[in-house]
């Protein structure tokens, strides 16, 4: 199995660097903020290139999806799930698509695992931080 050979995601992970260019938060009488009336806060990152063990890894044919986890604290584990997955190819995901089971002025933690073919996923990246 690849469990824990994956490279630890995201060393590199751009989803510290890129991570949501509008972080303010908003004022708002609902419990949840409409996606269309919020802001993007896109999150972006570098998909793994190679496992821990260096041999090469090809995120298009080796990964099934990238999964994106997010909660109120940056403590993730493996009974958490994910929020969201996208496709191996995809390396940005707008967060406020979340915005229905999200609300507005929360700090919420982010982080994302790769998941193989064989369904094996990755450690988390490390986590950032938004709010709506």
């Amino acid at each position: 199995m690849y469990v824990g050979r994956l490279k630890k995601i995201f060393a590199v992970c751009a989803i510290l660097g890129g991570l949501l260019s509008a972080c303010g938060g908003g004022s708002s009488s609902s419990d949840s903020v409409p996606a269309a009336s919020t802001p993007a806060k896109t999150l972006i990152w570098e998909a793994p290139m190679s496992y821990t063990n260096g041999t090469p890894l090809n995120p298009a044919t080796d990964l099934q999806s990238f999964e994106i986890y997010v909660k109120e604290n940056p403590s993730f584990g493996p009974t958490d799930s994910a929020e969201a997955s996208v496709a191996p190819e995809d390396r940005s995901f707008n967060l406020v698509l979340l915005a229905p089971q999200l609300s507005p002025g929360v700090t919420y933690y982010v982080a994302i695992r790769a998941v193989t073919n064989d369904g094996a996923k990755s450690d988390f990246s490390p986590t950032a931080s938004f709010s709506l």
